[in-house]
């Protein structure tokens, strides 16, 4: 039998955006968590710092929003796992917020529309607490949809809005204050919103948590937003948090071929506006040492240069990583194993592209850098599904890697036709030999031969396979996967 294994887990809570409310949350909070004992382990971090209230509405909610991401940020650097925010203005502009944010925000108002259909199964007619900015905002309506929520608000009476004055209002409950009279305008509110006919009463202004057993009335159950948050998050601190996928880059491994690699990313991504195109991470470093050097030669290892470029990668919250570079995959294996996150092998899902494209296929024609090519790992992963490669003569290949690496090749910036001259040579030599797919495995040569087909001066027709092409449409199918999760 095995033992149930007890959690750590962290909390930032951010404060001082309602410092008496913010206290309210911490103290049910620590509660809840020593109510749960088996729930696990937590550390709960309360950062509160000067905050710097700017005129005007739209300054105003700027400079909250940056208040926020910042502790955001400072918790990120403390290693805290879970944001907790009780403040319902700040709702205003969750969405900006979760975009952006490094860690998961366990968003409050969602936590609160899960308890109300639990609590309020059919016709659910909810009589929502808050003040008149946030109701004009329409925060709650973007939560509590129609076809689920009818919502309701306390009307004014003589012109007076019974919430906003008893929370903002001279003596309010924001001042410290609980006076009766700030009570028995809340009192007020409630019976209106009975009236209307709520079946369930949600505080929506962070302070009225304070006061919710000075409100609760028998008939109709008034929720206490921070409890129900509070116990939420010991039960389940990432439930319904939702971050977008990442793909991580390493860039460089060449140049070129990074360029040509992202632009196949946007071009195969489906997208009708910006913000539906992936979010990339890239470390261009075009400091990793040659790949073929090292493994035709005596050149440096770039074996650690490749993990360090990852680990940015993994450090920078990527979901996934791809390298743009052929010769570089000989190295793959190694670094692979000590990453937290997958490579998207460019060399597997070519060769798998190959043979579900071409079932009767046997020999797949390799182009190639001279360090890929003596490395094998094409030739394995073409074993693998049973093809053969062939490769050029040492002629034709002096020729392929002139193409790549002369002062006229690729690396240097040209496309001249004396680099596509060599290559189309190497293309002939193979297609003597029968071949009729050919990979074009080294990143640069799609730069010379962007056509999927070639007709050689014997007037064999040639398939032509860019790696690059189909790593970039497997990142973005990898992307719309973990967006339907």
């Amino acid at each position: 039998m095995s033992l149930p294994v007890r959690r750590e887990r962290s909390f930032g809570i951010i404060g001082g955006l309602s410092p008496i409310a913010d206290a309210d949350l911490l103290s049910k909070l620590i509660e809840a968590t020593e109510r749960h004992p088996d729930a696990g382990q937590f550390e709960i971090v309360f950062e509160q710092r000067p905050f710097a209230r700017s005129h005007g509405p739209s300054a105003a909610d700027t400079a909250r929003m940056l208040y926020i991401f910042n502790r955001i940020d400072s918790f990120k650097a403390r290693g805290i796992g879970t944001v907790v925010l009780p403040c319902f203005l700040s709702h205003t502009f969750m969405e900006e917020l979760k975009e952006n944010s490094p860690l998961p925000i366990a968003d409050m108002i969602e936590v609160l529309r899960g308890h109300v259909r639990s609590m309020v199964p059919k016709r659910r007619r909810i009589g929502v607490l808050t003040s008149a900015p946030l109701r004009e905002s329409a925060l709650f309506e973007r939560y509590f949809g129609p076809d689920e929520f009818e919502l309701l608000y306390a009307r004014p009476r003589d012109g007076l809005d019974l919430v906003t004055e008893a929370v903002y209002g001279k003596n309010g409950i924001k001042s410290g204050s609980r006076s009766g009279y700030s009570i028995e305008l809340l009192r007020e509110a409630c019976a209106d919103l009975i009236g209307q006919g709520a079946q369930l009463l949600l505080p929506g202004v962070t302070e009225l948590a304070l006061v919710v057993n000075e409100l609760a009335q028998g008939a109709v159950p008034l929720l206490d937003p921070h409890r129900v948050y509070a116990q939420h998050l010991v039960a389940d601190p990432a439930a319904e948090v939702e971050r977008p996928f990442k793909l991580g880059v390493v860039g460089g491994v060449g140049p070129a071929a990074t360029v040509d690699f992202l632009d196949k990313v946007v071009r195969n991504t489906p997208a009708t506006r910006d913000q539906d195109h992936l979010r990339l991470l890239v470390e261009q470093n075009p400091q990793i040492p040659d790949r073929t050097e090292h493994l035709v030669g005596d050149g440096m290892d770039p074996t650690l240069a490749l993990y360090a470029t990852c680990k940015k990668l993994q450090a920078g919250e990527a979901d996934l990583i791809a390298i743009p570079c052929n010769t570089a995959h000989a190295f793959v294996e190694a670094i692979q194993s000590e990453l937290d996150i997958p490579i998207m092998n460019m060399l597997t899902v070519t060769v798998k592209h190959i043979r579900e494209m071409f079932p009767a296929l046997r020999k797949v024609g390799l182009l190639a850098t001279s360090g890929t090519i003596s490395s094998g790992v094409y030739r394995r992963a073409l074993e693998d599904h049973g093809l053969q490669e062939v490769v050029p003569s040492p002629p034709l290949q002096g020729r392929v890697m002139n193409a790549i690496y002369g002062p006229q090749g690729v690396k240097a910036g040209f496309t001249s036709a004396e680099s596509v001259a060599d290559v189309d040579a190497a293309i002939d030599e193979l297609a003597v030999q029968g071949v009729e797919v050919i990979v074009l495995g080294c990143t640069e040569l799609p730069l010379l031969m962007s056509e999927p087909e070639r007709v050689t001066a014997k007037g064999n027709r040639v398939t032509l396979v860019d790696p690059t092409d189909i790593l970039a449409k497997r990142c973005v199918s990898a992307a719309m996967m973990w967006s339907r999760r």
